[in-house]
């Protein structure tokens, strides 16, 4: 399962990095330590708490759209999947944005996707396509 840093858990919940350290020492958050002492968060927690949040989020969070574009990419984290025999149901949670897709059990299962994983929602019109970015390490 992947790990992300605080740097990168904070981009992906839309909060400072100085959030994320105090949501993790105050035991909200919990984090793994990698070697070399790195502090790091797995990516099925951090899955898990981004739903969280999400669902607390009260209604107009959002703040007004300045700028848009004919194709959008929302980086998030993977919350859910839901498989059956033939298709995939897949959320990702970008910051205070959820995206849902529905894909081709194939896809789902060759891009490797399950909660915690990092991807890339991009949105054009009204199909999802989701990507995988590498993840640096």
């Amino acid at each position: 399962m992947p790990t992300f840093r605080i740097s990168e858990a904070a981009a992906l919940l839309g909060v400072s990095d100085d959030t994320v350290r105090r949501w993790a020492e105050a035991g909200k958050l919990p984090t793994v330590r990698e070697p070399g002492s790195r502090i790091a968060i797995d990516g099925r927690e951090l899955a898990a708490f981004a739903a969280d949040i999400a669902a607390d989020r009260p209604a107009g969070f959002d703040s007004p759209i300045v700028a848009e574009s004919a194709r959008n990419r929302f980086a998030g984290i993977v919350t859910r999947v839901v498989r059956d025999g033939v298709m995939a149901q897949v959320e990702i949670q970008a910051g205070p944005h959820r995206v849902v897709s529905l894909m081709s059990r194939e896809s789902a299962d060759e891009l490797g996707l399950e909660p915690g994983v990092l991807a890339v929602a991009a949105v054009k019109s009204t199909n999802v396509v989701v990507e995988v970015p590498r993840h640096p390490d």
